[in-house]
Parts: C-alpha cells; structure tokens; sequence
C-alpha cells in the first residue's frame, strides 16, 4: 500500500505525541518536528506508511535517547488485556461457532493502537466489537486453510492486543509461529510483550527483523522469510502489516479494524469496520 497526502498529517501527529512523551525541553520537541517535516519533503509517495513510521520513530529516538517510549502503555495495556481474558475465554467456549468467536476477539483487541488512537476504552471497545457486523468476512476460506494447515504464520501487531491473538490461537490445532517486531516501535508488540501476554504457552515467538510499526519485506530477516513463504497459513494482523503487505504476492488473510479513513478508502470500506480478508492474487 502506498502513503496517501492524508497520511502526512497522522506522521507529524504521531512525531508530536511521542515527542511530548520523551522529549527533555520545547526545543528537543522542536527538532523532532523540525526532522519530520524534512522527512516528508523527501520520502516517496509510494513507500508505504509503515516506512514513514519508522523514519519518524527513528528521529524520536535519536534526538531524545529513549528507545521504548510506550514501554508503561504496553505493560498496561497488556494487563488490562489479561484482565479480560477470562471472560472473554468463556465467551468463545459458550459459541456456537468457536473458531468465528475468537477471530472476532482478535480483531476486537486490534482497537489497542496508540500510533492511531489517543483514547479509547478497552472493554467498552471490545464489547461493540462483538456484536459489530463484518464488512468483509471471508470466513469459510479461513476455516478452510486453518483445519488443513500444520504450520501457521501469525504476524502481530500491538501489545495488548497480543492477549486477544493468544485466545485465537488457542483454537487452532496446527503448529504457531508468532511474529513481532524487532526493536519497540509505538506500542507494537517485542518479543518481551509477547512473553507477558503468555503467547510462549501457545506458539513459537520470533522476531521478524522489522524495526517499523508493519511489515516490510525487504526489511524481514532470512528466518522470516523463510517462515513466511513456506507456512500452510499466514495470518496478518492489523493495519501496519496490512499497509505493507497488502500487494504481497502470497496468499494470507488480513484481521483487522479500519481505524483510518486511509486504510478504509484502500479496503473498500468505511473508517471503524471489521475485516477478515482473503488476499489470494494467484
């Protein structure tokens, strides 16, 4: 997926709020800004935002030396989470259709974004989220590849929402491997995040080389690669990997919530819906 114009003003926004949070003074808070702006007088229109976004945070984190400004919002967010697990563990084992109930978890955990979303209330969130309709709800293909896969590939996305991701794998029969990314980046989840959200009791977690808040190939360690081209099923989740693997040539399904109207507009659909998306351009 390429940046659209609407996307600059969500990079100097995302450049400001984690400045606010690290910066020392108005002046370490100015040149943040100040290299954001020369950022995008300079970055292609056709590099994905997952790209910007780790050129943002790469300023972040060299004007003000810290390199997990959202390390507390993780913790927090990934306790909250836990909090909920139980009930919403129940939920699934009460439903009549399991493997649907956890994949609508799932992306109800994906409201946890703070590149996107500055407030937002957990469990009121999930709770519409569960009796939300799906825009696109691809759900038998996925069913399909999920019951003959014996290795999945599950590409995460933020911390917290790792709790959510940890109910859906628990319903699958084949081997996981659960992808995060290499350094913090925003509240995406590390290889520590996963751990405290007891992913290590359901998969094999590994890093997947990506220093920016998405997916991008040419940036994923061999290892990755390998993983990604020759696992059964590959599952994406959230809006920065599917920013940088929506033209991938390889089928994967994509669960997320449209949080933008960028992401919308590219999906076909409208701001806050629910996706499962069968991408299979063979």
């Amino acid at each position: 997926m390429k940046t659209y114009f609407e996307c600059i003003p969500c990079f100097m926004q995302q450049a400001f709020r984690a400045g606010k949070m690290t910066a020392k003074d108005d002046n370490q808070l100015k040149t943040i800004l100040d290299e954001t702006g020369c950022l995008i007088k300079t970055f292609s229109m056709q590099s994905t935002p997952a790209e910007y976004g780790a050129e943002v945070y790469r300023i972040v984190r060299e004007i003000t030396g810290v390199e997990d400004p959202y390390k507390k919002i993780k913790e927090q967010s990934i306790k909250e989470a836990k909090e909920l697990y139980p009930e919403l563990k129940q939920i699934i084992e009460q439903s009549e259709n399991r493997l649907l109930k956890a994949v609508r978890i799932a992306i109800a955990g994906n409201i946890i974004d703070f590149g996107v979303n500055k407030k937002f209330s957990l469990k009121e969130d999930v709770s519409k989220i569960l009796k939300q309709d799906f825009a696109v709800l691809d759900f038998e293909k996925f069913k399909h590849s999920a019951e003959k896969a014996k290795t999945i590939l599950y590409i995460g996305d933020n911390a917290g929402e790792s709790v959510f991701d940890k109910l859906l794998i628990e319903e699958f029969d084949a081997k996981v491997i659960y992808a995060v990314r290499e350094n913090p980046i925003i509240n995406d989840a590390t290889y520590e995040d996963a751990v405290n959200s007891g992913l290590d009791e359901v998969a094999t977690i590994f890093s997947s080389g990506v220093k920016a808040p998405g997916t991008i190939l040419n940036q994923c360690n061999d290892e990755f690669m390998k993983l990604f081209q020759s696992a059964d099923l590959v599952i994406s989740k959230g809006q920065g990997n599917y920013e940088g693997l929506s033209d991938v040539d390889r089928p994967l399904f994509f669960l997320l919530k449209a949080k933008c109207e960028v992401i919308a507009k590219d999906l076909g659909v409208d701001k806050n819906d629910i996706i499962l998306k069968d991408i299979n351009i063979h």
